[in-house]
């Protein structure tokens, strides 16, 4: 997604590497370099302002100039200020003392609500929970059963008391509030340790959205509100984010489609804007490509610095390490005794890594 901004950045900063000593000048058209980037991504205006004010001042400060290499200085401060709007230090989610955790799931309509809910279904029984998915989005057609297909998918229960609606004509019925309510009271019968309630989405943030979900967080009290955010969609994605949180609430926000194309500016932009900060990121369609947030690894990624964490703990969860280590031990042992099928199981293994683009 931050490809256009990455190589911007990275041009930028090739351009000052060329550099001795940097004056007031060439830190100066750095900045405005980096303005421009940043404006270009469809980053919020006050998140650019505020981002390439404290770059100045810093890159301005005795930290740079007196630095054996000032333009590797610049390059540290420019990702410890991105960190910074990105949300600083990474959060987990805050798990309840007393089982069951509720966590409430909200945002706009088309954000990858539903499909979320089984990557972070899957995400949390990878952790050893036993969540259960709450079908109480009673308005878009077809929603009660995409989450049950998901929750099949996902290999958890789906709590669905109400079928919902099939087409747009149809007038949505059934009390969403109350299917919240049983759900919870499901969950804590069946000894289900997360529940993970799927909301209606609108089209823009309007009275009756906010009403819906003010009481479905006052029904089931959830330990997290968490707010989906398509980070195709730009700057209207914030905006609405910022609505929803002085109007309902929210403790936390996930990136879906974060594999895309689109610019970035949403991802670059909600957690300054509202407050709160990113959680997971969602990256491609399988309900594994779901990974926790970490702001200094996005960074990483955004300058092209790289972000080997990831990729590491992405090939933890691929590969057989005992297999792996069988095949190492033939492999090195000199005897021949490496062959072909175990040429072929650790190609098989690499390719569950997916694409290196992501």
């Amino acid at each position: 997604m931050f490809a256009t901004l990455s190589d911007r950045l990275t041009s930028t900063f090739r351009h000052l590497r060329t550099k001795g000593r940097l004056s007031e000048t060439d830190i100066d058209a750095t900045v405005r370099e980096i303005r421009r980037a940043l404006l270009d991504a469809d980053v919020a205006v006050a998140v650019v302002r505020e981002f390439t004010g404290a770059v100045r001042e810093r890159a301005m400060s005795a930290e740079v100039s007196g630095a054996l290499n000032p333009a590797q200085q610049v390059v540290k401060i420019v990702n410890e200020e991105l960190v910074a709007i990105l949300g600083g230090e990474a959060r987990g989610l805050a798990m309840a003392k007393n089982p069951p955790t509720v966590i409430l799931l909200a945002g706009l309509q088309g954000a990858g609500k539903t499909t979320l809910a089984g990557k972070l279904a899957v995400h949390l029984k990878g952790l050893g929970h036993t969540p259960v998915l709450v079908a109480a989005d009673l308005q878009r057609p077809n929603a009660v059963s995409q989450l049950k297909v998901v929750g099949e998918r996902a290999g958890v229960p789906v709590f669905a008391p109400h079928p919902g609606i099939t087409h747009e004509a149809e007038a949505p019925t059934g009390d969403p509030v109350g299917v919240a309510r049983d759900g919870l009271a499901f969950a804590q019968s069946k000894l289900h340790d997360v529940v993970i309630v799927d909301t209606a989405g609108r089209l823009g943030v309007d009275a009756e959205l906010m009403a819906q979900a003010a009481a479905i967080r006052d029904a089931v009290n959830p330990d997290e509100t968490i707010f989906v955010i398509d980070a195709m969609t730009g700057q209207d994605a914030v905006q609405t984010a910022q609505a929803f949180a002085e109007g309902v609430g929210f403790t936390g926000v996930v990136l879906s489609k974060l594999d895309g194309d689109a610019r970035g500016g949403a991802a670059l932009s909600v957690a300054s804007v509202t407050g709160k900060p990113i959680l997971f990121a969602s990256t491609g369609e399988k309900l594994t490509d779901f990974e926790p947030f970490y702001p200094y690894r996005m960074a990483s990624r955004i300058l092209d610095m790289g972000d080997v964490l990831t990729l590491i703990e992405q090939a933890e969860k691929a590969f057989d390490a005992e297999q792996s280590a069988k095949a190492a031990e033939k492999l090195l042992s000199g005897k021949g005794d490496f062959t072909l099928e175990d040429f072929m199981e650790q190609m098989k293994q690499l390719r569950k890594l997916g694409s290196m683009t992501k």
